[in-house]
């Protein structure tokens, strides 16, 4: 029986690897496609030509300053937040679990709206036609403390003894209102343009991403993503309980609290530069385990990567369904996401955990 178990293992590795694989090559494709949208049309060969750089003026420019910050953008945001609700849901044990159903994107939302109108991180273009923000790190560091304030109630409520998996939704569900409750309180008493900057900002919205932005998200996302590769033995230990892990030598109180703490980290800087973008984290774990199974090997890397394509396909959408307008891909992820979810409640609420 041992060399028949080991062929299955083998044959199911090799398929695995076949199956992200493929994941990578439909995300490529996605890639150019995401690039030669747009309300100026770039065909195929103009848009080679750019890409290498033999291509020039306004092609080049639309291209290399406009799509390509907004494709790296959608990829690393659709990334950090699909990671982040793979290892949410390990560690709470709860499949409906996600940065945003969780409320973390909403705090996070707060600590940016508390930087822009109470620490004057946002202003007015002097033209008065639009918004922009003068000071980006006390809207990142205020937005991890509101994720981390969410992800600390959360993780005191799914401590208490008989918390079921609809108690910590539930729980989310409060500490989302709760966040959007202060949100609305702290721009009643701020001045329109404040409370313009607060709104805006709270859009799911890849096209904030710049080249001034890309570097800081890629700079947490990259050791956090290998990290969490590297613990991936841990995390699977984790599926069984923490008995079963710590006999396995995990730590795993320490481990949850590192996962918790990354998630947050990863939360809040997607949503402090781009906003809130809803249900990607919980979108991509569960296509991934559909895909892949629960492998935290393969899981992690496939949510990261069908983060990303979701993103970069809702952001496609999101700019050709009333084009030439461009809506907020949040809205579109919200569209999609929000069936899902409910989908996931009934389902996981009779109990089929298959």
């Amino acid at each position: 029986m041992k060399p028949l178990t080991q062929d299955f293992y083998g044959e199911l590795v090799r398929k695995r690897k076949k199956t992200s694989v493929s994941l990578l090559f439909l995300l490529t494709l996605f890639f150019f496609l995401f690039l030669a949208t747009g309300s100026y049309r770039i065909d195929i060969f103009s848009l080679s030509r750019a890409i290498f750089g033999k291509e020039k003026g306004t092609i080049s420019h639309i291209v290399w300053q406009i799509r390509v910050p907004r494709l790296l953008g959608a990829i690393l945001a659709g990334a950090s937040l699909g990671i982040s609700g793979c290892v949410l849901q390990n560690v709470l044990k709860n499949p409906l679990v996600s940065p945003f159903t969780l409320g973390l994107s909403q705090g996070a939302a707060f600590g940016a709206s508390f930087a822009i109108i109470v620490l004057g991180a946002g202003m007015q273009h002097k033209a008065g036609e639009g918004i922009t923000i003068i000071s980006y790190y006390p809207v990142i560091l205020c937005a991890f403390f509101g994720s981390l304030l969410s992800m600390i109630l959360i993780f005191v409520v799914s401590s208490l003894k008989g918390a079921t998996r609809e108690v910590i939704v539930l729980a989310g569900i409060a500490v989302s209102a709760f966040f959007s409750a202060l949100t609305m309180f702290i721009q009643y008493f701020a001045e329109d343009v404040q409370v313009a900057a607060s709104i805006f900002w709270t859009f799911g919205d890849i096209g904030k991403s710049t080249w001034r932005n890309i570097p800081i998200i890629a700079g947490f996302f990259v050791p956090a993503f290998f990290y969490l590769l590297f613990r991936s033995h841990d995390l699977n230990a984790m599926k069984w309980g923490d008995e079963v892990a710590r006999t396995l030598g995990v730590k795993a109180r320490n481990l949850r609290i590192m996962i918790l703490l990354i998630s947050s980290i990863l939360t809040s800087v997607v949503t402090s530069f781009l906003g809130i973008i809803a249900f990607v984290g919980l979108l991509s774990p569960h296509v991934g385990r559909f895909l892949l199974g629960e492998d935290e090997r393969f899981l992690l890397p496939a949510s990261a990567i069908l983060g990303s394509l979701i993103l970069v396909c809702a952001d496609i959408v999101a700019r050709k369904v009333i084009a030439p307008n461009v809506l907020p891909v949040g809205i579109v992820t919200s569209f999609f996401g929000a069936p899902f979810f409910l989908y996931l409640l009934v389902r996981f609420r009779h109990g089929d955990n298959n």
